[in-house]
């Protein structure tokens, strides 16, 4: 492909992009496809001679698409948002147009130093104390990692590290295996599956801890199982804590987890994957009210501040634990320079990295603040409206309080109803929900997700399931049908006992009349 063929190729892409966005709406936002079906579609071996990029265009339409959920559909109302706009995608072109690999500074300056400035610019959105910040005095700062999870896994590596080092200074005597065996770390049982997942992938024991009514980790319940582990010979090293938890978005109170971290040395995480971007807007941020005390913060602005993914922000007070457990240097890898900049591949897991830094950038200048605060109360306004539409129908229960964009709700009565309308709605493909769970119970979780939503949308997704569920209670109403095997028997005056096989339902009735016209 040439310059000229790219230039075609490219703005068809484009065009073909915004007619996607454009007619979303007219898509089922579930595919009717079983799996392998594109095996059967696509030809067994990679062709041997070039196509046209017309006929590769083509087939995304015809075959790509059929298997497609579509993420950025109105009707797409599960999990959680995945951040998409058209700013971030012409950042990832771009970024993908330069194609560098910034792994140091030298490896492209403007990819490390474009980082640390919208990491900033984030942090200082976010209303995030000084110390986070790349520009801060002190060691701290933030960098774009490609998810959460990652996120998650660096905070428990170093905080692993860190913790050994400081029992090796302590006990130089003790054994350096023993004291690695002995870590513990704790989150929620409301958590992400993905912190669990760390503890795994660390070696570390995970303990998932209960939470209150509102699904909140407490301090209480944090410092007896510390207490309670320390007498037992553990050593406690990694806490993580959940601002707007995938279940339900509930907060884990960070005023009193915060303080028995920082009591008994202990690294404290924040994992703010969705809520964290509803700290944009002022009236939001008293929900992460003891921030100060986390050693490490982290969202996704790819989940609900409009960067495609992959793009998840982390920030450390003290960047020098991240420097010492991940840096391992070699000739290749050296760099000259002089000045307040980083090398963000001792900051992660990776050695090469993306520019991603470009569409945070292109985000942040062509919303501005007040467009992506726009952004978060439009999301908000529009489940408060869907909220009040389940309220106002009493065959529903919301069994907790909405939080952020998502509303969690059921069918008064056992779980099998609310199984039955999950289960409709799904086979009819015309929104997208999927299950949770509180307090075992089985809720219906709905999350206004995409950035094209509108009232409307609300009004659509409610009345699809207030439908269904209609069906699904008029025939639990329903009689049974009458087997003509079994044997009737009615009261009379004379205790007559009718025993016949039932032909049809209206000879049944006239026996019927019969045996009650008997005296």
């Amino acid at each position: 492909m040439d310059d000229k063929e790219f230039r075609e190729f490219g703005k068809a892409a484009i065009d073909y992009i915004a007619d996607y966005k454009e007619n979303l709406r007219d898509r089922d936002v579930l595919p009717s496809i079983k799996p392998g079906y594109l095996c059967e579609l696509l030809p067994k071996e990679a062709p041997e001679k070039p196509e046209t990029w017309r006929e590769v265009l083509d087939d995304v339409e015809k075959h790509i698409m059929p298997g497609i959920t579509h993420w950025h559909s109105p009707h797409f109302h599960a999990y959680y948002p995945t951040a998409n706009s058209y700013p971030a995608i012409v950042g990832e072109i771009i970024s993908a147009g330069i194609g560098c690999v910034g792994f140091s500074w030298i490896a492209s300056p403007a990819c490390t130093e474009l980082e640390m400035i919208t990491m900033d610019w984030l942090g200082k959105l976010l209303g995030l104390p000084e110390e986070f910040l790349n520009s801060s005095p002190g060691p701290g700062g933030g960098v774009l990692q490609g998810s959460a999870s990652e996120a998650t896994l660096v905070g428990l590596l170093a905080a692993r590290e860190t913790t050994v080092n400081r029992f090796k200074k302590e006990h130089p005597d003790w054994d350096e295996a023993i004291i690695r065996s002995k870590l513990i770390a704790y989150t929620s049982d409301q958590s992400n599956s993905s912190v669990e997942k760390s503890g795994r992938l660390g070696a570390m024991t995970m303990k998932l801890l209960p939470t209150d009514e509102k699904c909140s980790l407490r301090g209480a319940t944090l410092l007896e199982t510390i207490k309670k582990d320390i007498e037992d010979g553990f050593i406690p090293c990694y806490v993580v804590a959940t601002l707007g938890t995938t279940p339900t978005c509930a907060f884990d109170n960070l005023n009193e987890l915060g303080p028995i971290c920082n009591k008994y040395n202990i690294w404290l995480h924040i994992d703010a994957a969705y809520a964290g971007a509803a700290f944009v807007c002022p009236e939001y941020r008293y929900l992460m009210s003891g921030v100060q005390y986390a050693d490490s913060f982290n969202f996704n602005p790819h989940k609900w501040l409009l960067v495609n993914f992959d793009c998840s922000a982390l920030w450390v007070k003290d960047s020098r634990f991240f420097t010492e457990s991940f840096n391992v240097e070699r000739i290749y890898l050296a760099n000259n320079k002089d000045g307040p900049t980083h090398d963000y591949r001792h900051w992660q897991i990776p050695l090469g990295r993306r520019f991603r830094a470009l569409k945070v950038w292109f985000v942040l200048r062509l919303y501005g603040v007040e467009g992506l605060q726009k952004h978060i109360r439009h999301t908000i306004e529009l489940a408060q409206r869907f909220e009040k539409l389940v309220n106002d129908d009493n065959r529903f229960e919301i069994p907790i309080e909405r939080q952020m964009g998502l509303i969690c709700f059921r069918l008064k009565g056992e779980d099998k109803l609310t199984m039955q309308l999950l289960d409709r709605l799904m086979s009819r493909r015309k929104i997208y929900v999927i299950p949770g769970a509180y307090r075992e119970k089985l809720v219906i979780r709905f999350a206004v997700c995409s950035r094209f939503s509108m009232h409307e949308d609300m009004v659509f997704a409610w009345n699809e399931i207030a439908e269904q569920a209609s069906e699904i209670l008029q025939a639990k109403l329903k009689p049974a049908a009458i087997n003509e095997s079994t044997l009737l028997t009615r009261p009379a005056k004379k205790s007559i006992e009718m025993v016949s096989r039932i032909k049809d339902l209206e000879m049944e009735n006239k026996q019927l009349n019969t045996a009650f016209m008997v005296k």
